[in-house]
């Protein structure tokens, strides 16, 4: 569950806002599973911790904690993913998680996109066991390299491309990607990188058209842009990208091959109509000679850049745990009710037009 993506205009009423959500503080009621409401409908299970055995944290959440997941019958390690049902304040988070586990179960197995294998749900919780990826981060690693090549980039960029054409040849629209949610499978350095956290993801069918934004798209335009297009501020950067002024001039761009950049400018297209698909990505010359391009370093600036962006991700990570934990359930609902309430265009942000 994430903060930024492109959902089909729908209904308050088809939405669920303002509907009571009988998951947050009381459980009680006329469901199965003992007369508790669920949020799962076929569970592996309901006792996670006997099949499982649930070890240290490995990461957190708005939603919830992800463990170290040991399987008691064989000894064999997973990462477990535990939503609170507290947590699940509105019924729009409620369909999330169902939905989370829904396209997990119908993605085919693919050696780049993480995989489920069992869910639990008890009165508390919903668990997601998972396989597990503990070599880390895609940009911590290639910080800890010292170095970064054209030819890595290349290798990288086919195999997110990859994993976005697997998705979308089966309906599924991913809807986060973004350096946090690519890790490695482990610590070797042939592991296989991995997407995880379908959260934000949906299905959908070919020529439907999604044009509205939900949460807020800052990370996009500044983590990802704004050394790109040389724009100090949130405004500057979203002009520049409206416009499609891409500065080419800066470091490290003029030791990039002009196959790369080709390709870039074509991706970065404003007029999605004329943005390359998927497979026209993968077709392009730099993809398809991914193995041949320039395998020199790309300069200090690059690796810099790169430490940077990962410190201040894991800055914020951290702020934001702090003011989470020290605010009571009933304080985050307020927060969003009293977002929902300015959201008067039901659009997930928050404008001068609202």
């Amino acid at each position: 569950m994430g903060n930024c993506c492109a959902v089909p205009q729908t209904s308050d009423e088809n939405r669920g806002k303002h509907k009571p959500n009988p998951y947050a503080i009381d459980y009680g009621g006329s469901e199965p599973n003992g007369g508790k409401s669920t949020v799962l409908s076929n569970p592996t299970g309901y006792n996670i911790k006997e099949f499982y055995e649930l070890g240290r944290e490995l990461g957190r959440g708005e939603f919830g904690i992800t463990y170290l997941c040991t399987d008691k019958s064989n000894g064999e390690v997973f990462a477990c993913k535990s939503i609170s049902k507290k947590k699940l304040r509105t019924r729009v988070d409620i369909e999330d998680v169902r939905r989370e586990v829904e396209i997990m179960r119908h993605l085919p197995k693919h050696p780049n996109i993480v995989s489920l294998k069992d869910t639990y749900e008890d009165d508390n919780a919903v668990h997601l066991v998972m396989e597990l990826c503990e070599g880390g981060e895609l940009f911590d690693r290639i910080v800890a390299r010292g170095h970064y090549t054209e030819r890595a980039a290349a290798a990288v960029t086919r195999t997110i491309v990859e994993v976005i054409q697997n998705c979308h040849k089966h309906g599924v629209m991913h809807r986060d990607l973004k350096p946090e949610n690519f890790l490695f499978s482990n610590k070797k350095e042939t592991a296989p990188l991995k997407a995880i956290d379908f959260g934000l993801s949906i299905f959908f069918k070919p020529g439907e058209r999604f044009d509205e934004i939900v949460g807020s798209p800052y990370y996009m335009l500044q983590r990802c842009s704004e050394k790109l297009w040389s724009r100090k501020t949130e405004q500057g950067v979203a002009q520049a990208i409206i416009r499609s002024v891409v500065d080419f001039k800066r470091d490290p761009w003029p030791k990039v091959s002009d196959k790369a950049k080709d390709l870039v400018k074509k991706m970065l297209n404003p007029d999605p109509k004329q943005r390359p698909t998927a497979q026209e990505v993968l077709d392009h010359p730099w993809l398809q000679n991914a193995k041949s391009a320039p395998n020199v370093s790309l300069g200090e600036t690059v690796r810099a850049r790169l430490k940077q962006f990962s410190m201040m991700n894991k800055l914020k990570k951290r702020a934001l745990r702090v003011i989470a934990e020290h605010l009571s359930v009933e304080e985050v609902a307020g927060i969003k009710e009293g977002f929902q309430l300015m959201d008067t265009g039901n659009k997930g942000r928050l404008t001068s037009m609202n």
